[in-house]
């Protein structure tokens, strides 16, 4: 049994390998935060020092290659947090970390929430590229949401009046840095879509850490940058400052003055388009002008053709002849007349007016003899008619009927006749031989 474990006896170097691999395939990499201590920084440009807490210590390493990354030049006693992968130097079997990044350990954590903030609204979709807007291409009013005081805003505005003179601002103040940036920050986001007096929103802040631009990375402001009615550009810090305002924001300007830039055109460029623009109405008119002008020889050419004074001529030539043919007609007319009135006047000499007038007088006393005797006799018959007449409407008169005793009764203007056509509370007007009865039907009985 010794023996066979003298076949397992391990030398130092395989076991410092099979050590590292086991820490690295079982750890892997980790976060670590601590203090440093020990830091040594040699020309190789590689860092090497511990990072302990009140209990226990660990040595690190940083190469050159990573730690060219870190932001900020560490020293001992400095409280950071590390990324990085457990090993083991085999050389001379020390425990060791690798680290890949560091930061400041509260700007560590803020890293961290970033991360994990940015992956799960990334999830959702909202730094998508399909849900972008494009910016309008000639916007008359710009919003800036930022800090009146704030050097950003000063860079925007001198851009604006150099490149675009003729463009609106609307400012909507706001801190931008602090625990009360974010409720300002959302108010004014707000008030500019409420209001929708500007085409485009810049959300506007300089330089700064971490902390300083951490406002432009709360939920809230991402979220309601993404539900934005009106098309927001980001222009928060520098270059390398990425925020998620950034990300969900529908154009990202590396700084405010470059933001300003994206948004207004270049003024000469403008200047050329309207000049260009000028040329094409220019050329415009002028082909509308030459035209016009082809019409108006077209025109002319059929006037020509048929002058007013030429047509004025014939028309009075043609009046002319109309007065001459009606100048004849009138004279046919007088001499007709005046050969009719030669033969009236002899025909009145054959038949003298004494001797009609003398007929006509026994013939008209004849005439009212014979009409007297008529109307006598027709006078007398229509009284004999009349009598016969009103002895038959005294006969068949409702008036008689009703003086013998009877009435009429009416119900809604109607005769009644029949009481099943009645109902309980119908009004009924009774007319008799003198006066009328108003009533109401309290029960109807039908025959009996």
């Amino acid at each position: 049994m010794y023996q066979e474990k003298l076949t397992d006896i391990y030398t130092v170097s395989r076991l410092n390998r099979q050590a590292r691999l086991l820490l690295e395939g079982e750890m892997g990499a980790v976060w670590l935060t601590g203090e440093i201590s020990n830091l040594a920084t040699p020309g190789s440009g590689h860092w090497y020092f511990s990072l302990k807490d009140n209990q226990s210590q660990l040595r690190c390493a940083m190469f050159r290659g990573n730690n060219r990354s870190v932001t900020f030049r560490p020293k001992d006693g400095d409280q950071v947090l590390i990324f990085g992968k457990v090993t083991l130097y085999e050389p001379r079997g020390d425990y060791q970390l690798v680290a890949q990044t560091m930061a400041p350990a509260g700007e560590g954590l803020l890293k961290q929430q970033f991360e994990a903030l940015k992956q799960r609204l990334s999830a959702e979709g909202l730094f998508d590229a399909g849900r972008k807007r494009p910016l309008p291409a000639h916007p008359a009013r710009i919003g800036i949401i930022s800090s009146p005081t704030g050097a950003a805003l000063h860079d925007i505005l001198t851009v604006l009046a150099r490149r675009a003179p003729h463009l609106r601002v609307v400012l909507y103040p706001s801190q931008v840095q602090g625990e009360a940036a974010v409720p300002q920050l959302l108010s004014a986001l707000a008030a500019a879509n409420r209001r929708a007096e500007t085409d485009l929103l810049i959300l506007a802040r300089g330089g700064g850490s971490l902390e300083d631009l951490w406002c432009f990375n709360d939920e809230r402001l991402v979220r309601a940058i993404a539900a934005s009615a009106l098309p927001v550009v980001s222009a928060i810090g520098h270059e390398v400052d990425i925020s998620l305002s950034d990300l969900v924001a529908d154009l990202r300007a590396p700084t405010p003055s470059a933001a300003a830039e994206l948004v207004s055109r270049d003024g000469e460029a403008q200047i050329l388009q309207w000049h260009q623009w000028g040329q094409r109405l220019a050329s415009a008119q002028r082909r509308y002008l030459q035209g016009q002008g082809l019409r108006l020889r077209q025109l002319e050419q059929r006037l020509g053709r048929q002058h007013p004074e030429r047509r004025l001529q014939q028309q009075a030539q043609g009046l002319d002849q109309l007065q001459l043919r009606l100048s004849r007609a009138w004279q046919r007319r007088l001499e007709q007349a005046g050969q009719r009135l030669e033969a009236l006047r002899l025909r009145l000499q054959y038949q003298h007016p004494a001797r009609r007038l003398q007929d006509g007088r026994e013939r008209l006393h004849h005439l009212e003899r014979r009409l007297a005797g008529l109307l006598d006799r027709r006078l007398e018959q229509n009284r004999h008619r009349l009598a016969l007449a009103a002895s038959r409407l005294d006969a068949m008169s409702p008036l008689a009927t009703l003086s013998r005793g009877y009435s009429i009764t009416l119900c809604n203007d109607q005769l009644v006749t029949d009481a099943s056509r009645l109902a309980p509370g119908d009004e009924l007007r009774t007319r008799l031989a003198r006066g009328e009865v108003l009533s109401r039907v309290l029960e109807v009985k039908g025959d009996a």
